[in-house]
């Protein structure tokens, strides 16, 4: 069974946030809350972590998982960013957005699309921020549901529910309160001209 940690939502304590990279260092899967409903992720460089993701998810190779970053100035790191990405992700970051970005060549390919593209985020929640920074690398990010439904309306609400769900399945739950599901906006930001591939939390209206 999973271990789990309670952490502050708002304020989450740095020796529970070390166990959790700890955890991630050593190649573990975590469940964990974040701004738009709780997720199952992993460091994006350990490649049997990442695998192990897939096979919880039953997720097909050929779809790529999106992953976490902490800031407008990581993302730059992992993704080509233009001038016109640059402002849009700018004003709206942190926040309840996933970018498609022309990937960099530090993204690990088991990250990338066939098209050479990621999916980015930077979400507005304070233990994910705290891991990231802890870390130093992003995580991945994928909503914990069934790979049929991710529209995320039978997603976890708590860590408990993740208990339930996924204990078996991960190495570490964060309970870090209720996440209502709503699944973070999916834009592309890979020409100058913004295309908006799924509505969710994020609003639309600065990118039309």
């Amino acid at each position: 069974m999973a271990r789990i940690l309670e952490i502050n939502p708002y304020n989450p304590q740095a020796r529970l946030i070390a166990q959790v990279v700890e955890t991630l260092k050593k190649g573990g899967v975590i469940c964990y809350p974040t701004d738009t409903m709780y997720g199952i992720g992993c460091d994006i460089f350990n490649k049997k972590a990442v695998q192990r993701v897939y096979q919880i998810k039953k997720r097909p190779k050929h779809k790529p998982f999106s992953f976490m970053c902490s800031s407008l100035t990581n993302i730059s790191e992992y993704g080509h960013v233009g001038n016109v990405a640059y402002r849009l992700m700018r004003k709206n970051l942190p926040g309840a957005y996933t970018f498609v970005l022309p990937g960099t060549k530090l993204v690990p390919k088991i990250m990338l699309t066939k098209q050479k593209t990621v999916g980015i985020r930077v979400p507005d929640n304070p233990i994910c921020q705290a891991l990231l920074q802890e870390l130093g690398n992003p995580v991945l990010n994928t909503s914990a549901t069934a790979e049929d439904d991710e529209s995320g309306v039978t997603s976890i609400l708590d860590g408990y529910d993740a208990d339930q769900l996924f204990g078996n399945l991960v190495d570490l739950i964060i309970d870090g309160g209720e996440v209502y599901p709503d699944p973070s906006t999916v834009i592309s930001l890979i020409s100058d001209f913004p295309e908006i591939l799924r509505e969710g939390k994020g609003e639309v209206e600065p990118f039309l």
